[in-house]
């Protein structure tokens, strides 16, 4: 099973990738800017595996761009602790 068709083993990714960036100085202006491209990327060429990435390719297709990096930034939020490396 991929990592993108569980969204609790794809929040758990972004969290370990989110922590491995912090660790390695990233600043929170780059971490975002990085899911914002992560975000795009996805939408523009990935297809949704689950409901919840349904939702997130769907808000992100109607999305300004401001409104795009709000979405990124949450994404952030979301899995600051659900990372498994600490």
């Amino acid at each position: 099973m991929s990592v993108l068709e569980n969204w609790d083993q794809w929040k758990n990714f972004l969290g370990d990738r989110l922590n491995q960036g912090e660790s390695q100085g990233l600043d929170e202006g780059a971490i975002n800017s990085l899911a914002f491209e992560i975000g795009d990327y996805l939408a523009q060429s990935v297809d949704p595996k689950n409901e919840q990435q349904r939702v997130l390719s769907d808000l992100w297709s109607v999305a300004s761009e401001q409104e795009k990096h709000a979405i990124a930034s949450v994404m952030v939020k979301l899995v600051e602790n659900n990372g498994t490396s600490q």
